[in-house]
């Protein structure tokens, strides 16, 4: 096999990769709070091949030798937490984050002895909703029925009859509709956490993200940390919106250029390898 179709059919498969990239964030275009994944490429392997010293030729600043590559490949998948358009619904269930935050909900899972488990994971979906809890009150959680966490790990319960006002801060205020004159109570706070690392982040689907398993609680601290009852400064202040969603990042008329660019180039490299590959024909079908 030539060099050619190595280098065409290396390139080939990273672009396959691109593509599925681009694909997932087309799809993901009216996902509440879905952030768009990039990847970046680099080369497989280069070296330079040496030419004759016959090529030297008067008036040639160029060396002799030129770069050989093999193709390029898929080297990471990055999150681009960049913040999305913010649009009002005036639901009191729904919120948006402004700047690098996340909202730790907890998911069922069942462990090998099969009992049921709670595992955090984060998300930017603020399209919450009052679940019955099965006491008489209601319980915050996700479309999914994943629990919405508090900052002290536990579910934020909202009792029945209770008006639930949300300060910036994520606070639960608890206002009395029988009697407007009472005074709020405070139903808990809603846990955020500002994303340090992002590419350490991991996407396991319905708009969720874990850490890996190899990841031990100190080093949770340098990829995510809490930032409730944490004054921060402009670039690093994390606040939540009441009767907002934070719409995708996702623009579409940049996806759609980068799907031609790589359509394109997947063209050409498949014509490269048309190519090679009637080169060797023609080499297998000569006479002497």
């Amino acid at each position: 096999m030539n060099n050619s179709m190595i280098n065409s059919s290396v390139s080939m498969h990273s672009l396959q990769q691109k593509l599925d990239i681009l694909s997932n964030n087309i799809a993901n275009v009216n996902t509440n709070g879905f952030k768009k994944k990039e990847a970046s490429f680099e080369d497989v392997l280069t070296n330079v091949q040496a030419q004759p010293e016959g090529f030297r030729q008067q008036g040639r600043f160029s060396p002799l030798g030129f770069n050989q590559g093999w193709g390029s490949r898929l080297v990471q998948i990055q999150t681009n937490l960049s913040q999305g358009p913010i649009h009002p619904t005036g639901l009191p269930t729904d919120f948006a984050i402004q700047g690098d935050g996340l909202f730790e909900v907890s998911v069922s899972k069942i462990d090998e002895n099969g009992n049921q488990v709670f595992q955090p994971a984060w998300t930017r979906n603020g399209a919450f909703s009052l679940t019955p809890d099965g006491t008489g009150g209601t319980v915050l959680t996700t479309k999914e029925g994943h629990f919405v966490a508090g900052t002290d790990g536990n579910p934020i319960h909202v009792p029945v009859g209770y008006r639930a006002v949300v300060g910036k801060d994520g606070t639960f205020q608890g206002y009395n509709e029988q009697d407007p004159a009472a005074e709020p109570i405070t139903l808990g706070q809603i846990k955020l956490v500002r994303v340090v690392r992002p590419q350490l982040l991991q996407d396991v689907g319905d708009n969720l993200y874990t850490l890996p398993a190899e990841v031990t609680a100190g080093e949770k601290a340098n990829i995510l940390q809490d930032v409730n009852g944490v004054a921060g400064t402009n670039a690093t202040r994390v606040s939540l919106m009441q009767g907002f969603l934070e719409q995708s990042n996702v623009t579409l008329s940049d996806e759609m250029t980068d799907l031609v660019i790589v359509q394109r180039a997947l063209q050409l490299n498949s014509r490269a390898i048309t190519s090679s590959d009637q080169m060797m024909n023609m080499a297998n079908n000569l006479r002497v």
